[in-house]
């Protein structure tokens, strides 16, 4: 009877045993299992991190795109990206705050409401930037004619040509053989085409936005009044018309009707050009 009992105790003591065998070989599993779930999840947030500072770099480079078009278009700049503490941004006053940095679902958070309102300033940017590319089309930029660009004679005052004494000269003269095309300098409308004075056979376009060209002592005209024209459309044809001693273009360049110096529009020397108060 004792080694009935003995044997009794030591085979229960072993079921025990094998149960708590299992139950830690099946704790071990879950351990093991939570901890690859747990690696995935690390990896996953590593990864979504990592997007997440990528997109915050791309919208950076996309906020300077939209600043660059918004000067070009004359609006003033914004401030959409937070920076890097993840503090707020000056347009949302939103982000991160007590000096703890931003989780990850704050961040992707901001990114969702900083492409809002991209959107919306798009939407300003897209009228304004349209009318000051209508505005720079308007300027009236490069030389009028093709491989011809020598200067015979400048803006402003000079000896008179035909007479004594000086006189003004409202724009550039341009030495080129007779017959030589003619070309529109910026888009337009013809205003007027025929005989003008001194300048005998010559054309005036209007460009828009104050500015005006002539084109004077053309042999030939290939437009007439009302015509819209190109950059680049072919006005006329080089001559000796009206007041001339040789053939070449006289070229006159308008704002606001007064003649100004052609030469940083011809040669390029105005980049302000385009963005400055020459465009008001």
């Amino acid at each position: 009877m004792v080694w009935t009992g003995v044997n009794a105790y030591i085979w229960n003591r072993t079921a025990g045993m094998r149960d708590l065998q299992r139950e830690l070989a099946s704790l071990s599993q879950q351990a093991r299992q939570l901890t690859l779930q747990l690696e995935a999840e690390r990896i996953r947030n590593n990864r979504l991190s990592n997007q997440a500072q990528a997109t915050l770099k791309s919208l950076e480079t996309l906020e300077g795109e939209i600043n660059r078009l918004r000067e070009r278009a004359g609006l003033p700049k914004v401030r959409l990206v937070p920076t890097r503490s993840g503090g707020p941004s000056s347009e949302s006053g939103k982000g991160g705050g007590g000096g703890q940095p931003p989780s990850l679902e704050q961040v992707w958070a901001g990114i969702d409401r900083q492409l809002r309102e991209y959107g919306e300033k798009l939407g300003d940017l897209e009228p304004a930037l349209a009318e000051a590319l209508r505005r720079e089309a308007a300027l009236p930029l490069g030389v009028p004619l093709a491989f011809y660009d020598r200067l015979t004679s400048g803006f402003g005052y000079r000896r008179d040509p035909f007479g004594r004494g000086f006189e003004f000269h409202n724009g550039l003269d341009l030495a080129a053989p007779y017959g030589t095309p003619v070309y529109a300098a910026a888009p337009g409308t013809v205003a007027s085409a025929g005989w003008n004075g001194v300048f005998g056979q010559a054309v005036e376009i209007d460009h828009g936005y104050g500015y005006h060209t002539l084109y004077g002592h053309l042999s030939r005209i290939e437009v007439r009044p009302g015509d819209h024209l190109e950059k680049g459309d072919l006005v006329g044809q080089v001559g000796s018309t009206g007041r001339s001693s040789g053939p070449h273009l006289h070229y006159t360049v308008f704002r606001h009707g007064v003649a100004v110096d052609p030469r940083p529009y011809v040669f390029g020397w105005g980049d302000e050009l385009k963005t400055g108060s020459s465009l008001e």
